[in-house]
């Protein structure tokens, strides 16, 4: 079995998950939690977070297992991409 030390989930919550979907997020972090490195992605701040998981209880597990030993990194800036559209 091969074990990765840092998994990324990038831009989570950019599109709407089904139920089964996000159930699988769910059980995925759950199971990286205190196993393995886990950097996560996202573009909108935790009190959003409602919109991606079906129901508070999971909202609230999934969020309370991401920050448990965290490094939280906010980026309060305008998008990358859009600064380089506007240079073009």
């Amino acid at each position: 079995m091969v074990h990765h030390h840092v998994l990324i989930v990038d831009d989570i919550g950019y599109v709407k998950k089904t139920d089964s979907e996000t159930q699988v997020l769910f059980d995925f972090i759950a199971h990286r939690y205190e196993s393995g490195s886990l950097i996560i992605t996202s573009n909108q701040p935790f009190s959003q977070w409602d919109q991606i998981f079906p129901d508070t209880m999971m909202t609230v597990a999934a969020i309370d297992r991401i920050i448990h030993h965290a490094t939280i990194i906010e980026i309060d800036s305008e998008s990358y991409r859009r600064k380089n559209q506007k240079k073009s």
